[in-house]
């Protein structure tokens, strides 16, 4: 397979995966309380990552095992921000659609570029918020579900996530410009961190683990070793052998593979208000992606993503456990300077 095709295949896997996410934390969350999921998908995660940095140190020596100060000054808020996008994420899959939750989440596409650019010069164009009209818009049609009526709890839990996922990676390229900080150290304080955070408030509903079945194991373990960790290699490799338009394209297939992964696997139902409002999502986050990248591009050139010069091309990208979307879809953080303009996230 040529490389950009296997690099294309990788980052649509990618999506595939986090659009799973929904449905997977939706299972989970079936058997076992939010808290324990929480607890059990970070701790599972924290074992994997540490045992990848445990594995580098091996091969590259003993002194690059060591943690550096701005990788915990900078992992330890990012774990606490990342800890509080999962808590929100995770309650609100409970109680509504996996489809419906990954076209939600999806607003942080549209929300973030907003929370980035305070305080910068020029603002974006009226088009962009256009863009953010129908996005608001196609969320009312899918809260209606089959007509209009009080919005559900999980919907609007699902919004709340998508603006403080939005918060969390406005804040991610704040704290991470201008640091050298590598990327598997980064999630792995941000794993530690929401590790701390959970077992606490879990502590007294831990022993329900001890009677989960395999299948609720399988959930775990797909949730923190594929849709945290595996996610994480993957996108940071992909990420740095294309460009940041074409992985932005491929990761914001997240929304459209959770409806259909909800429809097939779930039998979940959309109907036709929801199925516009779907519609409207995919539209409207496409659309807000592209105005905002071509506005960056056109007032500093040499600042976008897509040029070859651009400090980006060459360093890496760390997306945070749970997916958390970049400055615009989908792809999380970035180690030296801002999120590249490419969202959710997902649970």
């Amino acid at each position: 397979m040529p490389d950009a095709r296997r690099t294309d295949a990788v980052l649509l896997l990618v999506a595939l995966v986090w659009g799973s996410s929904y449905l997977s934390a939706q299972t989970a969350t079936a058997v076992l309380p939010v808290l324990v999921v929480l607890f059990a998908r970070y701790a599972l995660s924290a074992l994997a990552c540490l045992g990848l940095v445990a594995a580098g140190r091996g091969r590259s020596g003993r002194g690059s095992g060591r943690w550096t100060r701005d990788e915990i000054r900078v992992g330890v808020p990012l774990g606490v921000t990342q800890a509080a996008v999962l808590l929100v994420e995770t309650y609100g899959v409970a109680h509504t659609s996996a489809a419906n939750a990954g076209l939600i989440i999806s607003l942080t596409i549209v929300l973030t570029p907003l929370l980035d650019r305070t305080g910068h010069r020029g603002g974006l164009p009226l088009s962009f918020y256009a863009a953010a009209g129908v996005c608001l818009l196609a969320v009312g049609l899918l809260m209606s579900g089959n007509g209009f009526h009080a919005p559900r709890l999980g919907d609007l839990l699902m919004l709340v996530a998508a603006l403080v996922r939005a918060v969390h990676v406005a804040l991610v390229g704040r704290l991470t410009a201008g640091r050298a900080i590598r990327p598997l150290r980064l999630t792995t304080v941000q794993t530690l961190v929401g590790s701390a955070l959970f077992v606490g408030p879990a502590a007294g509903d831990l022993p329900t683990l001890a009677h989960v079945g395999a299948a609720g194991w399988a959930q775990l373990l797909y949730l923190a070793l594929f849709c945290s960790v595996f996610a994480f290699l993957a996108q940071t490799w992909a990420v740095q052998r294309t460009s940041a338009s074409r992985a932005s394209l491929l990761l914001g297939t997240e929304p459209v593979w959770a409806v259909l992964i909800g429809i097939g696997i779930a039998g979940e139902r959309l109907t036709v208000l929801t199925g516009l409002g779907a519609a409207l999502m995919v539209a409207g986050t496409y659309w807000g992606q592209a105005i905002e990248r071509a506005h960056r591009a056109h007032r500093d050139p040499l600042k976008s993503p897509d040029n070859p010069q651009h400090p980006e091309k060459d360093e890496e990208d760390p997306a945070c456990p749970s997916r958390t979307p970049p400055t615009t879809p989908l792809t999380t953080t970035t180690t030296t300077t801002t999120p590249p303009t490419t969202t959710p996230t997902a649970v």
